[in-house]
């Protein structure tokens, strides 16, 4: 059959499956529509509405699903042998006819014949394990290239039975598809690789540890790829305990987030929270990307759990003398040694500070209580005190409600808020001093900062640090006071409306009017006067854990990973007490000054060694001719590190150009009439393209990179391996040479 005829078969398929996709669709809508009109709403009962929303969010995700499916429904199909085939292969006995999509789909009618295989069902995993070394039972391998709903090419590969010296002996999966996406043009957008994942990635992606997995991969070979499909297996392998928990990607900035949004809508899930480091704190905001090199340093490292430690309990102070307070007409003073007492038992409980506040309220009061009990209750004669407990514990109510006394609480035990102890520290060489005057002058110096000066993303985990050492508000706690301000309201309406009631004129006697007249009661109730202050929202998982603090993710995707310093990695693993993650990266190239050039080190307070590894060792992006540079760089970082091996060339070696060359000039030159895209990468902006892919890539003065910090090398690898087809390189001339 020739390969027209061949993309006419498989199009006449995959027209049935749109089909019933289209019929879905349809059916979805309707029902929607008619869960919609299912409440009276004039008399809604609150059973009906809970079951309306739940319906109504299903639907919705159906409908966002079968939308996404559209785009490349279909991409493979196998040929396999079977025992139990469900697709049975005309004159071919044990023969099964797989196709693999990015949904699944069943033929009801027919006792749920399998139509089309989501890609992550383990039926459909030998499209991606399959070679002619290992066939795994596939036959024929078949990648399907379609667009929209037009299938455009079919490209085969036999890779057993009677045709298998057709094939090839390789380890590659999927050489036509892959070879194809490997040299296609890269846009602003990441790609999905569900139709070229090969088998070390596929391993990762189906790996079944239920605690933390690492994926260490040099330039090129997919570790952020491999990493939201395994997002995708796992909701889809999990799905009902995920559903619940949610799932967290953090990524290096906000261009990476871009870049890789649309992958998981086009693997069919969308209820993910995707975030950097700095986003995991609701409401803060850092105002620039900007600061020293120093400062990050410091505020990174893990002694920044004893210094702000120290700065919460600087706040908890002591009078040098004692406070005079008058309780009526009476005199009375707190003593140093009633607030120290109350201090030392507060801080005994291990509660967050705020927490505390109310230990140390109680036992202030009582010493108060206790205080003003000796004074107006002392026998004249010498005898015993006058009055008894209960006299004691009336003393201390009382006293509790004296404002007096809540300003000496609030004097010597405030109520803290996270941003601003930080604030207070970071601008203050006092507090500085308070808190880390045992630390060398570096350190002190690098965390000071003039008042005034913005925020910056390093600020996030010593805010989340701050968060537990002051206490957060549980969510419980505040549904539990939510319900309770909103019983206050329909008291508050009921009342109103009792007012309104009280007040409607009775002196009216011409009849003719009487039924124009309405009562309040006639035209809302308590409910529905209250609700009208009640903000109502049906929020998703994702919506619900990306607003609090401490919401606990089911699973915890991070990507460059090795950007993370020891304070972020308190504050992700704080996010997910199963340590239920997957951490990608490469020490390598890390360029955070705090950052992590140690899995074992990074993971062993969290973790111990109780953590998988996996190493990538296929470059799939970077062409050999750049890698050749590329690898020159690696031996300098770590002379012991084995690159990945990259498996393809363009035939184009790295161009140099003498300092002063016009960047921009090349890179006009290089995009072309195809419109490649090209990224012009210098000194400013290596952070900004961590994970991103561009076809041609302009290196700007190396030696600058290199010279601009620490890890300065691990930056100029970063720069030169980002490109898919060339590399320039403007600066230190023809001979410039990493090793020397």
């Amino acid at each position: 059959m020739s390969g027209s005829d061949e993309i006419e078969r498989e199009q006449g398929y995959v027209d049935t499956l749109f089909a019933r996709l289209d019929d879905a669709v349809a059916a979805a809508r309707a029902e929607l529509e008619a869960v919609q009109a299912d409440v009276d709403p004039d008399n809604p009962d609150p059973d009906a509405l809970v079951r309306r929303e739940t319906r109504y969010h299903a639907l919705n995700s159906k409908l966002d699903t079968l939308a996404i499916a559209e785009v490349g429904l279909v991409f493979g199909r196998l040929d396999i042998a079977d025992d139990d085939p469900d697709n049975p292969i005309e004159g071919r006995e044990g023969m099964d006819r797989r196709y693999i999509g990015r949904i699944g789909m069943e033929d009801r009618a027919q006792g749920y014949r399998s139509l089309l295989l989501d890609w992550r069902a383990p039926l459909a995993r030998p499209y991606y394990l399959a070679t002619t070394a290992h066939p795994e039972g596939v036959e024929r391998r078949r990648t399907i290239r379609m667009k929209g709903r037009e299938v455009l090419a079919v490209d085969d590969e036999v890779l057993s039975g009677a045709d298998a010296e057709l094939g090839r002996e390789s380890d590659v999966g999927s050489e036509a598809a892959l070879r194809r996406a490997m040299n296609s043009a890269r846009t602003g957008r990441m790609r999905s690789i569900v139709e070229t994942i090969q088998r070390e990635q596929d391993e990762i992606i189906r790996d079944p540890t239920r605690g933390a997995l690492v994926v260490q991969g040099g330039p090129g070979t997919g570790k952020t790829a491999v990493a939201l499909h395994r997002v995708a297996y796992l909701l889809y392998t999990w799905r009902e305990q995920l559903a619940r928990t949610g799932v967290l990607i953090v990524g290096p900035n906000r261009t990476f987030l871009d870049y890789i949004s649309r992958v998981l809508p086009e693997l069919g899930e969308t209820g993910v929270v995707l975030g950097t480091i700095d986003s995991l704190v609701p409401g803060f905001h850092p105002q620039t990307e900007r600061e020293e090199l120093a400062a990050r340093e410091v505020k990174g490292s893990e002694e920044m759990v004893t210094i702000l430690k120290r700065a919460v309990q600087a706040l908890e102070t002591v009078p040098a003398a004692p406070v005079e307070l008058t309780i009526g007409s009476i005199p009375l003073s707190a003593t140093p040694g009633m607030v120290k007492a109350a201090r030392t038992r507060a801080r005994r409980s291990r509660k967050p500070h705020n927490e505390a506040r109310a230990v140390f309220a109680e036992h202030l009061t009582q010493s108060l209580a206790e205080a003003l009990a000796e004074r107006i209750g002392a026998d004249p004669l010498g005898g015993e005190n006058l009055l008894g407990t209960a006299d004691i514990d009336e003393l201390h109510d009382e006293l509790a409600d004296e404002p007096q006394v809540a300003q000496l609480i609030d004097t010597y035990f405030p109520a803290l808020e996270p941003a601003s102890v930080l604030e207070g520290l970071l601008t203050s060489r006092e507090a500085i001093e308070a808190a880390a005057g045992d630390y060398d002058d570096y350190t002190r110096q690098a965390l000071y900062r003039a008042p005034g000066s913005p925020t910056t993303p390093s600020d996030a985990a010593l805010i989340d640090e701050l968060s537990i050492l002051i206490g957060v508000v549980d969510p419980e706690q505040r549904r539990k006071a939510e319900e309770e301000q909103w019983r206050q309201l329909v008291a508050e309406a009921e009342d109103a409306l009792e007012i309104l009631s009280s007040s409607e004129s009775t002196d009216n006697d011409d009849d003719q009017f009487e039924a124009e007249i309405l009562s309040a009661h006639d035209v809302i109730d308590a409910e529905t006067l209250a609700n009208r202050q009640r903000v109502s929202a049906h929020r998703s998982t994702a919506e619900r854990a990306r607003e609090d603090h401490t919401w606990a993710y089911g699973h915890v995707i991070v990507d460059e990973a090795q950007e993370l310093t020891a304070m972020e990695w308190r504050m992700i693993f704080r996010r997910c007490p199963s340590r239920w993650m997957t951490l990608v990266g490469d020490t390598a190239q890390t360029s955070a000054p705090a950052g992590t050039d140690d899995w074992r080190a990074a993971l062993g307070p969290f973790v111990g060694t109780r953590y998988r590894l996996h190493e990538l060792t296929v470059n799939y992006r970077t062409p050999v001719e750049i890698m050749e540079l590329a690898n020159r760089i690696l031996e300098r970082i770590d002379p012991e590190a084995t690159p990945a091996s990259a498996i393809r060339s363009t035939g184009v070696p790295v161009r140099f150009f003498p300092p002063g060359t016009d960047p921009d000039r090349i890179a006009a030159g290089l995009k072309g009439d195809d419109e490649r895209s090209v990224g012009v990468i210098s000194r400013g902006n290596v952070a900004a393209v961590k994970g991103l892919e561009f076809d041609h890539v302009v290196v700007v003065s190396p030696a600058e990179i290199v010279g601009s910090s620490p890890q300065g090398w691990q930056d100029l690898y970063v720069a030169v391996t980002r490109a898919t087809q060339t590399l320039s390189v403007i600066g230190d001339g023809l001979g410039w040479d990493p090793a020397s």
